[in-house]
């Protein structure tokens, strides 16, 4: 096993297979942040922080367009299972510490999209001979770009006054999320004969 994606082939590209399942998992994961943020979005905006929901949407659906087009996809059997635990695992986490649902959906999103962002750094895994005129290798490069981008989102409103009152509960919130995050993403990489650490 390797820390990193390949062997390449012969013109500096992933193999099809790890392309097709790493691709899956980043999909599933931007995917359904982008489906939570639409769901998410108020009629009319009444706080600050609601106006990144919108611009949060828009890039998360962009990660999933780019990753559809730029894989070269396979078929892979146990994507069917691998995609419902994925699934399951980006469901809302149930209401704690807050009666106001809407800022606790929020508070999930940026919790989820933090660990995802932060959690996932599919350009560390390129080795240094990979193309880098590959559509996959630079989709892998402009995600981890556009994710520091908007992890200081998350982190603007993790950290932001209208938490001030539930901190200990959000920590909590964000740390199980890493945890089964970094689980999910290393499972993947493992089933592919990449090992992290």
């Amino acid at each position: 096993m390797s820390g990193l994606l390949g062997p390449l082939d012969s013109e500096g590209r992933v193999p099809h297979g790890q392309q097709t399942r790493v691709a899956a998992f980043l999909i599933s994961a931007h995917g359904a942040l982008a489906r939570q943020f639409g769901l998410a979005l108020p009629a009319k905006f009444e706080a600050g922080w609601q106006t990144e929901l919108n611009a949060q949407f828009y890039r998360e659906s962009e990660i999933v367009s780019l990753l559809m087009r730029a894989t070269t996809w396979v078929p892979d059997l146990a994507l069917g299972y691998m995609a419902m635990s994925w699934e399951a695992a980006w469901l809302p986490t149930p209401n704690e510490g807050t009666a106001d649902r809407s800022l606790w959906q929020a508070v999930h999103l940026a919790a989820l999209a933090h660990a995802v962002h932060a959690g996932i750094r599919p350009a560390a895994l390129l080795p240094l001979e990979a193309n880098a005129n590959d559509p996959f290798v630079m989709a892998l490069r402009r995600i981890e770009i556009e994710s520091g981008r908007l992890l200081q989102a998350q982190i603007l409103f993790l950290k932001g006054p209208d938490l001030v009152p539930f901190r200990d509960t959000v920590s909590t919130v964000l740390e199980s999320r890493h945890t089964e995050l970094r689980k999910l993403w290393h499972d993947t990489l493992a089933s592919v004969g990449i090992v992290r650490e």
